[in-house]
């Protein structure tokens, strides 16, 4: 097959962030398929000359850069701007380059746009990725306000379902979703993010050059937060969560790894609260290759997001390196993601409310046999079945199934 591959915030390895589509894409292109990636040049810290396309060939997959200028920071009519830019460039360079299918992983909700003009140009098959529950989740937030916005998102996100001829969605909680707008689940697969056991196959050494580059944060056990902070994260809780803890446990360190709105809030409160560089660290964004040494240092990964059920259907990143990385993990809300934890013995699921959670986790970090067990049954269920090379061709099948039926 010839893939066009849309995502508009592609990253690899050498980026920060998640790696899902270079996973993906690079072990198609392994499978034997020819992949064109779609997406923007949005690093502000690595400027590149001019304005139009460019394309480079990154582990064998043929990624066409745009660039757009974003940032998580952005009011919400410069991000539109970003997004709707990729949009109308991302439809003509697809239709340029021509291919078999079009697959188009979200968010943004408007990379439907161009999926679906090509599809149509094209007169090819789109498969439609849904990575959150777009406009549900802002719209939950109180995020999104605007009546006419609201209108506007919700027939967006059913002109997605309707034109794909096929939904991959990254959780159940995300298929039901699917399934409510009147998709038939039969033409709904559930892919979810998945573990990249290779990376963390050896990172035992990895450690000790963790712990050598930030000896500041000492040698006590670590609680490892990498990812955004953004509204939707909510990672303000944790500094409560560290304040809390302190009392009983002052050698646990709860560091977080990223960047994101939300930053300066966090190290304000916890500064205010006495924390920030005593219990409670931050650093700024790593590598996905980089990050894997704190992994490595870290006793428990925890994941997090603000009290809305409809963001219980999320399928964090930082939840499958958890499991790749064999290091518990911790989560603050529920949904499938704590029925993994209770299932497999995982980790610990931790209520919503501070002070429960303090005891919970004090209770679960006391056991140094508890933590080990649960690492191992971490690896044990990565392994099993979130495996990046089974998922992949889970989504390999999908996409032939789909060429096949047009």
């Amino acid at each position: 097959m010839k893939i066009i591959y849309m995502h508009q915030y592609f990253l690899t390895p050498d980026m920060a962030g998640g790696t899902r589509s270079f996973e993906m894409a690079r072990r198609l292109v392994s499978y034997g398929h020819e992949v064109h990636m779609l997406t923007t040049w949005f690093n502000s810290n690595a400027p590149v000359a001019g304005s139009g396309w460019f394309s480079r060939d990154v582990d064998g997959i043929a990624v066409h850069w745009l660039p757009v200028p974003y940032s998580n920071k952005m009011g919400f009519v410069r991000r539109l701007w970003a997004f709707m830019r990729f949009a109308l460039g991302a439809g003509r360079k697809a239709c340029a380059i021509g291919g078999d299918i079009i697959f188009a992983t979200s968010t943004p909700l408007t990379i439907a746009i161009p999926a679906v003009h090509a599809k149509h140009r094209l007169k090819v098959p789109m498969v439609f990725e849904v990575r959150d529950l777009w406009p549900e989740v802002p719209i939950a937030m109180k995020v999104l306000r605007n009546p006419l916005l609201i209108g506007l998102a919700n027939w967006l996100e059913r002109y997605a379902y309707r034109n794909a001829d096929h939904v991959v969605a990254l959780s159940p909680g995300m298929a039901d979703g699917v399934a409510r707008h009147g998709y038939e689940g039969d033409r709904v697969t559930v892919i979810p993010n998945s573990c990249d056991l290779e990376l963390f196959r050896s990172i035992q050494a990895a450690e000790r050059s963790f712990r050598a580059q930030y000896a500041h944060i000492g040698n006590g056990p670590i609680v490892l937060y990498p990812g955004t902070l953004g509204r939707v994260n909510g990672v303000s809780w944790l500094v409560d969560l560290a304040v809390s803890v302190r009392a009983k446990r002052p050698d646990i360190r709860f560091v977080v790894i990223g960047d994101g709105v939300e930053r300066d809030l966090v190290a304000r409160r916890a500064e205010e609260a006495g924390v920030l560089n005593e219990t409670f660290y931050l650093i700024p964004p790593l590598s996905k290759r980089a990050i894997v040494s704190a992994y490595a240092a870290a006793s428990v990964i925890i994941s997090l997001c603000i009290d809305i059920p409809a963001l219980h259907a999320n399928s964090a990143n930082k939840f499958f390196d958890a499991l790749a990385s064999a290091t518990p993990v911790a989560i603050n809300y529920g949904g499938w993601q704590k029925d993994l934890i209770e299932e497999f013995k995982i980790g610990v699921a931790l209520d919503p409310s501070v002070d429960l959670a303090a005891l919970a986790f004090i209770d679960f970090m006391s056991s140094s046999a508890g933590l080990a067990a649960a690492g191992l049954a971490a690896r044990r269920l990565g392994e099993n079945k979130f495996s990046r090379d089974i998922l992949a061709r889970k989504l390999e099948s999908v996409l032939l199934g789909v060429v096949k039926s047009i």
